[in-house]
């Protein structure tokens, strides 16, 4: 059983910065495509970005692109997303999940999922 867990959301200003952590137990960390999705009230769950397990190739909604970069670093068993220039829609609950195969934007794809950390833009 992988255990994912997310940090670094929290409340910003419209055109403001964050930086989402999110970290795996598993060792085989490696080998798991990563990806993040996000809930905002009152809609479905959407994919937002992902990354292959080398690092090597990532992948973006349209209403991200540009403005969000996924990364990762499989010594710390840690995927970020740097999300820049945000916007009130970007209001979400964001969720870390993790799956042991290719990218997918679907979310059923994914095994394992954190608890999700909320992401609130507004001035």
């Amino acid at each position: 059983q992988v255990q994912v867990v997310e940090s670094g959301g929290g409340l910003v200003q419209p055109g403001g910065s964050l930086r989402l952590s999110c970290t795996a137990s598993e060792r085989t960390f490696s080998v798991y495509t990563m990806g993040w999705f996000r809930q905002a009230p009152g809609k479905e769950r959407e994919f937002v970005a992902a990354i292959n397990w080398s690092g090597g190739n990532t992948y973006y909604a349209d209403s991200v692109k540009g403005r969000f970069t996924i990364a990762r670093d499989n010594a710390k068993n840690t995927v970020y997303l740097q999300m820049n220039s945000l916007k009130p829609e970007d209001t979400a609950v964001y969720y870390c999940a993790a799956r042991p195969g290719s990218y997918s934007r679907n979310s059923d794809a994914y095994n394992y999922w954190g608890q999700g950390t909320q992401v609130t833009v507004s001035s």
